[in-house]
């Protein structure tokens, strides 16, 4: 077993837009105290779920389930106009910890829509981001999750119709999808920049880096966590045997067999100290060889919310 070498992906594990969303949960129990309604889950992570709740967070599904005057957060992936008017109603105090990532998605959806432009939508139906992209302006967006999908989408206009995408999909796979629209609606406008998230772009190039070299790619991440699943399928089309844990006590020893690489990664929304677990288990059996397989330098924050932000100036406390 300790003939095994650890490749460890960097970058891995929480995103800028992940780290500002769990920091808005904790200062907001900080500023208010408990208990802080978040809607939905803050990011798709059952660990960082656990831990807010134990310190007052509480997740709920709808604005229904939040008492009147109450504090509520929305969740990274964003809301629809709907949820909005529905927080106004009951008169909440909102703190949006939508990523700006996906904000941007959705502003693009409202200038295309008000361009009278069909959408196209790239993304995965249900998924908490295309619900609240799709509800700006659901008179004038098509959801495509598939080639199969996109080679049958029919638009009202086929000389004025735009794409945007879900922000955790796998590059590749979009790129395919784009391509069949360009195809299909040669006057496609897309957004100025591609959609996909930098951080998405980032993991699943350091696990194309790893999975060449690896007999077995661990993905540390939440079932629900489209990111973490898009990485296990990265490294699937590479060759490699890929597995989506949410610790290393999931891990099967039976996956290890003839395995002389192990490849190990995290999805954006994945704590470290999960990684950390992880390196642990296998150095409790004698590995020692690790190396870090680097494919870029991350270095984007994000500011808080102005509506935390501005609670945090009124107290003193540095943004």
């Amino acid at each position: 077993m300790n003939q095994i070498k650890l490749l460890l992906a960097k970058p891995r594990g929480f995103c800028a837009g992940v780290e500002r969303a769990i920091g808005v949960v904790n200062i907001a129990l900080e500023i208010f105290g408990a208990p802080i309604y978040v809607r939905k889950e803050i990011v798709h992570n059952k660990h960082v779920i656990e831990t807010l709740a134990a310190k007052g967070a509480i997740f709920v599904e709808e604005i229904s389930e939040v008492p009147e005057g109450a504090v509520v957060i929305f969740s990274a992936h964003g809301v629809s106009p709907e949820v909005r008017n529905d927080a106004a109603a009951k008169r909440l105090k909102v703190i949006d910890a939508t990523c700006p990532l996906v904000t941007k998605v959705h502003l693009e959806a409202i200038r295309f829509a008000n361009e009278r432009r069909s959408i196209i939508l790239v993304g995965h139906q249900g998924h908490d981001e295309i619900i609240g992209t799709m509800g700006e302006v659901p008179d004038h967006i098509h959801l495509v999750g598939s080639v199969e999908e996109a080679e049958k989408v029919q638009v009202k206009d086929p000389d004025r119709v735009a794409v945007t995408t879900q922000t955790t999909l796998g590059v590749d796979d979009t790129r395919e999808i784009i391509d069949i629209l360009k195809r299909r609606f040669p006057k496609l406008v897309a957004p100025s920049s591609d959609d996909i998230c930098y951080a998405t772009q980032n993991r699943q190039e350091a696990v194309k880096l790893m999975a060449k070299d690896a007999d077995l790619v661990l993905v540390l991440g939440s079932d629900n966590s489209s990111n973490s699943k898009r990485l296990k399928e990265v490294a699937e089309m590479c060759g490699a045997r890929a597995h989506l844990v949410d610790d290393a006590s999931e891990i099967d020893p039976a996956w290890l067999e003839g395995a002389h690489s192990v490849a190990i990664t995290a999805g954006a929304s994945a704590p470290e100290y999960l990684v950390q677990e992880v390196i642990a288990y296998f150095q409790q059996m004698g590995v020692e060889q690790i190396e870090e397989i680097e494919a870029i330098d991350e270095k984007v924050t994000f500011t808080p919310p102005p509506e935390l932000a501005h609670e945090m100036a009124k107290r003193g406390t540095p943004v």
